[in-house]
């Protein structure tokens, strides 16, 4: 298919940013806009910057909307690119485009309904987790499937199709019963399994290619008591462990495991079950949704010397007190911003993740070890997760049961730490692709096109749909930028 379509930076054929700022269209909905937007100097509030604070976009106007007839309105009215932003968590440009209108969605953060009956709830995807946890707490329910921190906005982890630590539970998409889109051509359309199912399994995990999701109807479960229990267990033996202890035992709600840096030898698995026991913290969420000033010393902690014997000694003990007894929904309710100042002028701390099969866990594992020992990297974490098999989207990161390893860095500012953080992460690529696995598209954008299509085979399908649905190019970011061809 031929379309027409815009230069990947700079200002877009045919529009006039004046005109656009002033027209009757946009003036006559209400839409919230930056009054200085497209005139603005680049340290204004123009310019639009994720969590890393590595990528900077100077885009041409703001909408703040907060019905679905504002966004159509805003999509109707633009003839440009279109960039669309939550609480702004990725870490690679997947928000933001040169000069495009960026719908900013934390003001779209109404519920639409809910059913406690049905377990089922409908909200605004502007809306963060936490606020989610709020309205349905005091009906004694719980998210089904939540991304690991309750900040990060429901539009947000469907455009990336996150997971948490839950058992058995995979992706969100497996939560999702339906959404609802504003399109290119100024349709309003809904998706679900049965109802434009191709759209439902493009646009979650789609990274804002396809359109603006509005709207989410997602399932609940009771919310429930649950205790922590905590076992150290050799790395090379964790997958039989996580296999008969975990998988398969009743009532296992939440799993992880984290790598002990001080050996890389052995991982700290935690569990949290479901029980009658009681409650060793009273409050039904996380007040304020924030865990406690402990983040900010651990960060700061871990920047020191000695900061693995530091972790060994001081800071694992206190994260492994066993019988810990807390509400699902508290233990949910973590917000990264808890964890401290995540970037500064000089420095950031960053993530990537790799999806590994059961099979090639020990491969992979000796893979990471090396490759992070011979970089000039800084890891201050790898946490383990398990996914069942979940390849229902067409950019599914899980294709069969996998573990992931998440890795939590620190890096310098500087384009030449850019450039090094990039060369492993590429090896680390590599090791995962060659491994029969994947790696998350959320994080910073070091993978070449080449890694790309090989991570997500069924990219020339969603590429397909994207040229029905959006012609003219018109949803986009630096990530598909990069890797959507044209």
């Amino acid at each position: 298919m031929t379309r027409s379509r815009p230069p990947r930076s700079g200002k877009a054929p045919g529009v006039n940013r004046r005109r656009f700022l002033t027209s009757g269209a946009m003036g006559s909905m209400g839409l919230a806009l930056n009054p200085r937007a497209a005139f603005a100097d680049d340290d204004d509030a123009n310019i639009v910057n994720d969590v890393t604070l590595l990528n900077p976009v100077h885009v041409e106007a703001i909408a703040t909307p907060h019905t679905t007839e504002e966004i159509l309105h805003a999509v109707q009215a633009r003839h440009g690119a279109i960039s669309i932003g939550g609480a702004r968590y990725s870490m690679g440009g997947q928000i933001a485009e040169d000069y495009s209108l960026h719908v900013d969605m934390r003001s779209f953060n109404k519920p639409v309904f809910l059913d406690a009956e049905k377990r089922i709830i409908r909200v605004q995807t502007g809306m963060r987790w936490r606020d989610v946890q709020e309205l349905i707490d005091p009906h004694n329910l719980s998210v089904k499937i939540m991304p690991p921190y309750a900040d990060f906005t429901v539009g947000g982890g469907l455009s990336v199709n996150a997971h948490g630590n839950y058992v058995g539970l995979g992706p969100l998409v497996n939560s999702v019963r339906a959404i609802q889109m504003v399109l290119a051509s100024g349709a309003v359309v809904e998706a679900s399994r049965e109802q434009n199912a191709e759209l439902f399994h493009g646009a979650i995990g789609g990274y804002g290619g396809l359109g603006i999701i509005t709207e989410a109807e997602l399932d609940l479960v009771p919310n429930t008591k649950i205790v922590r229990s905590i076992d150290r267990v050799p790395l090379a033996e964790y997958p039989a462990f996580f296999q008969s202890k975990v998988q398969g035992a009743p009532n296992i709600v939440l799993h992880n495991a984290d790598i002990d840096f001080g050996d890389f030898d052995s991982v700290l698995a935690t569990s949290w079950r479901r029980t009658d026991k009681d409650l060793s913290v009273t409050e039904r969420l996380r007040p304020g949704g924030d865990a406690t000033a402990f983040g900010n010393v651990k960060n700061w902690a871990l920047e020191l010397p000695g900061a693995d014997l530091l972790r060994s000694a001081v800071i694992d003990p206190i994260n492994s007190l066993e019988d810990v007894v807390v509400w699902r929904n508290y233990e949910a309710g973590l917000k990264m911003s808890s964890l401290g100042d995540t970037a500064t002028s000089s420095h950031t701390f960053a993530l990537q993740e790799y999806f590994i099969p059961p099979e090639k866990f020990g491969v992979f594992v000796s893979d990471l070890h090396r490759i992070l020992g011979e970089s000039d990297s800084n890891p201050v974490n790898v946490s383990i997760r398990h996914s069942p098999k979940a390849a229902d989207t067409l950019l599914s990161w899980t294709r069969s049961d996998v573990f992931s390893f998440e890795i939590a860095y620190d890096q310098d500012s500087t384009l030449r730490a850019q450039t090094t953080v990039g060369a492993w992460t590429r090896q680390l690529i590599d090791s995962a692709l060659g491994c029969g696995g994947s790696y998350f598209l959320p994080y910073q954008l070091h993978a070449t096109p080449i890694q790309f299509a090989r991570a997500y085979p069924n990219h020339a399908a969603f590429f397909a749909l994207k040229n029905r649905l959006d012609p003219n190019y018109q949803f986009r970011n630096r990530m598909w930028d990069k890797y959507f061809p044209g």
